[in-house]
């Protein structure tokens, strides 16, 4: 079981979200081996030794408060399906970053995968009282944009080689936000996407 020192368990009635442990590098191995989930991330992950060492980056900053990893799990089934973090945590401006999010396939555009967007940003703008979240992609990245847009995110724009890829990619990072007083808005249309989207297994 986790400790308390690793953070919270946010709980949902189709996704479990549960602090991130190098451990589950087994667990979530048979949905991250997919190599079109790792195609615009910082890590290029082949096996679940990869999938480990990215794990372990995920957790590193949590000792400092600067971070809190999750393990996505099915609430029904118990399948480990994907990762996601809020992260860069800001005490002093209020902010934090929520990304490093992957979903196997088995679970995108399901409930689970919706209720895991509710309850990260629930958890950062009710618990954690920040005023900004700031979600960003590969610009290359149509699928995961759309999907940020979809929630209800506004597209702020681009950082033009933000980061060096694995692969020796340039990468521009398209940069979206939603703030406090649009958190409202967001969580309607987030409950409206969670009653219309697709049941899990």
């Amino acid at each position: 079981m986790a400790g308390a020192a690793e953070g919270p368990t946010l709980r949902g009635a189709h996704v479990t979200l549960e602090p991130l442990r190098v451990g589950h590098a087994p667990d979530l191995w048979p949905a991250a081996d997919e190599p079109d989930l790792w195609r615009y991330m910082t890590y290029d992950v082949r096996s679940e030794a990869d999938l480990a060492a990215w794990i372990a980056d995920r957790v590193a900053p949590r000792a400092k408060g600067e971070a809190l990893p999750f393990l996505l799990r099915d609430a029904r089934t118990g399948q480990a399906f994907g990762s996601s973090s809020l992260f860069d945590l800001n005490g002093a401006f209020h902010t934090l970053e929520l990304g490093h999010t992957w979903v196997g396939r088995s679970h995108r555009r399901t409930a689970a995968n919706t209720e895991a967007k509710l309850l990260l940003l629930g958890h950062a703008f009710e618990v954690l009282r920040v005023i900004r979240v700031q979600l960003k992609c590969d610009a290359r990245n149509l699928r995961s944009a759309a999907a940020i847009e979809r929630i209800g995110a506004v597209r702020e724009g681009t950082i033009r080689h933000q980061r060096l890829l694995p692969d020796g990619h340039k990468r521009d990072a398209v940069v979206f936000s939603v703030l406090d007083d649009e958190w409202p808005t967001v969580r309607r249309r987030l409950q409206g996407l969670l009653a219309g989207a697709a049941p899990t297994s």
